[in-house]
C-alpha cells in the first residue's frame, strides 16, 4: 500500500472544554467548512457533550469520538464510561492513553493496551497515544519510551492492527507552544511503523500515525508532508473552528 493511500485524519482533542453555547457554533463552523477538506475530520469531546456532538454532525462527514473508555464491559465501575455507551452515542473514535491520562491518572502501559483492545472489540476506532518527556528526550530515551509505550498494544491487537490509530505526542510540545521540528516528528513516526512492520508489514503501511503536540495552521504543512505522518491530533487549535479547518486544508 503506498503511502497516499492512507487517508489523512485530523483528530480535534477538546480535553476539558466546552460550553452548551460555544460549541454549538464550534461545530456548526467545522461541519460548514467540512466538505471542501479533502482528508477525514474528527472531533473527541466530553462524554457530557456527546448528544450535542451527536445531534450536530449527523449527516455531515465529520465523525466524532471520545477522550477515554473504561477497560471494563460494564458493571460496578462507578464514573467510568463503556464502549457500548459510545457506540449509543454514535462515536468512531476514542482516545486512549493520552499523556494527561498516564500522567495524572497513573494509567500504566497496560491499562492502555486494555482500553483500546475493549475499543477495538466494540467497534470503536482507538486513538492510541504515546511520547516522550522533555526529560526522556534530553536523555536520549524517546526510542525505547515509545517502544514500551506501544509494545503492549501490540501485543493485544496481533490480528487487529490495521484498525488502530497511533498518536505520537511529545509530551514537552503539548500545550506549550514547542513543536518537534518535521523531522524530529518524522524520525519516531518512522521508528513507531517500523515497530509495526516487524508484526505485520502490510497492516503497517495502513496504520495512521497522527502528530500531536502544538500543531497548528502555520505548522500543519511541513509536518503533514512527511511521509509517515498521517494526520493531527489537535489540542488548543480545534477549539476554533477556522484554525481546525485550516489544519485540515494543509493536508
Amino acid at each position: 500500500m503506498s503511502v497516499s493511500m492512507r487517508r489523512t485524519l485530523i483528530a480535534g482533542n477538546w480535553k476539558m472544554n466546552g460550553s452548551f453555547a460555544s460549541n454549538a457554533g464550534l461545530l456548526d463552523g467545522v461541519r460548514a467548512g467540512a466538505a471542501a477538506v479533502s482528508g477525514e475530520l474528527a472531533v473527541c469531546v466530553p462524554a457530557p457533550y456527546l448528544a450535542q456532538v451527536q445531534s450536530a454532525l449527523s449527516g455531515s462527514p465529520v465523525r466524532w469520538g471520545a477522550q477515554d473508555v473504561s477497560a471494563h464491559e460494564r458493571g460496578a465501575f462507578t464514573g467510568e464510561v463503556s464502549a457500548e455507551m459510545l457506540l449509543e452515542f454514535g462515536c468512531s473514535y476514542v482516545i486512549v492513553g493520552h499523556s494527561e491520562r498516564r500522567s495524572y491518572h497513573a494509567e500504566s502501559d497496560e491499562l492502555v493496551a486494555q482500553k483500546a483492545q475493549r475499543a477495538l472489540a466494540s467497534g470503536l476506532t482507538p486513538i492510541v497515544c504515546v511520547g516522550e518527556t522533555l526529560e526522556e528526550r534530553e536523555q536520549g530515551a524517546t526510542d525505547a519510551v515509545v517502544s514500551r509505550q506501544l509494545a503492549p498494544v501490540l501485543d493485544a491487537m496481533r490480528t487487529q492492527l490495521a484498525s488502530v490509530v497511533i498518536a505520537y505526542e511529545p509530551v514537552w510540545a503539548i500545550g506549550t507552544g514547542k513543536t518537534a521540528t518535521p523531522e524530529m516528528a518524522q524520525q519516531v513516526h518512522a521508528r513507531l511503523r517500523a515497530m509495526l512492520a516487524e508484526r505485520d508489514a502490510e497492516s503497517a503501511q495502513q496504520v495512521r500515525i497522527l502528530y500531536g503536540g502544538s500543531m497548528k495552521p502555520d505548522n500543519a504543512k511541513d509536518l503533514l508532508a512527511k511521509p509517515d505522518i498521517d494526520g493531527g491530533l489537535i489540542g488548543g487549535a480545534s477549539l476554533n473552528a477556522s484554525d481546525f479547518l485550516a489544519i485540515a486544508h494543509a493536508a
